[in-house]
């Protein structure tokens, strides 16, 4: 849909480079995301857990170190940053 919007080019600019967007409307449709995501979020953190804290306890393996299982794994090989389901171009 088009529509016309005042927007802040310095701030459009700033969300364009750090994000890697393209486009305006790429960049713009990030930040709608992410709003909507961060939205979501709050709304799913706010309802109260049906779990009692010594329930959430009993849940959880007393000898699970999350820490310990990161430090062994192997190093992953990572491939060119990918951008919102776009390779990044490397000249950015």
């Amino acid at each position: 849909m088009k529509m016309t919007m005042h927007i802040d080019e310095a701030l459009l600019a700033r969300v364009m480079a750090a994000h890697g967007c393209e486009s305006k409307t790429e960049a713009v449709d990030l930040a709608l995301r992410e709003m909507a995501r961060k939205a979501g979020f709050r709304a799913t953190v706010a309802v109260a857990s049906p779990f009692s804290p010594a329930e959430l306890r009993a849940a959880v393996e007393p000898s699970y170190d999350v820490a310990a299982l990161r430090a062994a794994e192997p190093k992953a090989a990572y491939k060119a940053r990918r951008v919102h389901g776009k390779r990044k171009r490397s000249g950015r």
